[in-house]
């Protein structure tokens, strides 16, 4: 005897999906917004740009110095996202 208010799998998947895409959004924007807590004041001044696609930052910087450094410190930022994320969220760094 079947409840009324089971779902059929197919429909129960789809919303699981569509949970995991605003949760995956969310840290996405949580981290956007963690960025010049994260990285101190002198490197989110001179970020212009912050964004994420398809798992990995594109940063747009307007100090070639800042970039450099960014650059070698690439995986401990990567590490250092995912870990305040709580998931790996971040594959890669692209600077722009």
């Amino acid at each position: 005897m079947g409840r009324t208010n089971d779902k059929p799998l197919k429909e129960a998947i789809e919303q699981m999906l569509q949970v995991y895409k605003l949760r995956r959004k969310f840290d996405e924007t949580s981290l956007i917004i963690a960025w010049p807590e994260m990285m101190g004041k002198a490197v989110a001044n001179r970020t212009k740009d912050i964004f994420i696609r398809d798992r990995k930052l594109f940063i747009r910087l307007e100090s070639a110095v800042i970039r450099n450094d960014l650059m070698m410190m690439r995986s401990s930022i990567i590490e250092k996202m995912n870990e305040k994320a709580g998931s790996n969220i971040i594959d890669d760094i692209v600077l722009l």
